[in-house]
């Protein structure tokens, strides 16, 4: 089981299950097939879909794909950064053109940091053009999403694929882009 993020989740999820019995159950039990029944039950709460999903997804049980996908796209970005830790270890490989489906729609461009900082650790076919593809629509001088962008060109930078330049050198204007922009051009493969 993942210790660091494990944890993490468990002490965030403990107030709002309460700390209760269902909640130590669903922590404590091995049963990868108690876990799926969460996921399709009925009136069960986000917190238990949640640690379920989790579990399952770290165990590279490909049922917990929908649910992640779901919260990775959540208004609440510890929830995304949880859905993005366990995505990138279930392996499934309708990750990456989940993610860049919801790192390049311009109507949920709030909630895209998790999913454009995954489709960089996943290091995907997908990645570089939805990643350019983001970054390109956010230089606009008066973007409010710049983290999101600079999620985007730190991304760029650490895939290393020339095909970001373009975007990188049309991101160096932007105040809060351009250091960022300066060391991932530099880390893009001669001209």
């Amino acid at each position: 089981m993942d210790d660091a993020e494990l944890r993490s989740l468990t002490h965030r999820l403990a107030e709002e299950a309460g700390d209760s019995a269902a909640y130590r159950r669903l922590l404590a039990t091995e049963d990868d097939e108690e876990l799926a029944r969460v996921l399709v039950e009925h009136e069960r709460p986000l917190w238990a879909r949640e640690i379920a999903a989790f579990r399952l997804g770290c165990a590279g049980d490909r049922r917990a794909f929908e649910p992640l996908v779901l919260l990775l796209n959540h208004r609440d970005p510890e929830r995304c950064v949880s859905a993005a830790h366990a995505l990138a270890r279930l392996a499934d490989p309708r990750t990456p053109r989940a993610a860049a489906a919801l790192a390049t729609n311009s109507l949920r461009t709030a909630y895209a940091l998790h999913p454009v900082r995954l489709l960089a650790a996943l290091r995907a076919p997908e990645s570089v053009p939805a990643l350019v593809a983001t970054l390109s629509r956010l230089l606009g001088p008066d973007e409010p999403h710049w983290r999101v962008a600079l999620a985007c060109v730190e991304g760029l930078g650490s895939l290393g694929d020339d095909r970001a330049r373009p975007v990188l050198e049309a991101a160096l204007p932007r105040p809060r882009l351009a250091d960022a922009a300066r060391k991932a051009l530099g880390r893009l493969p001669g001209p």
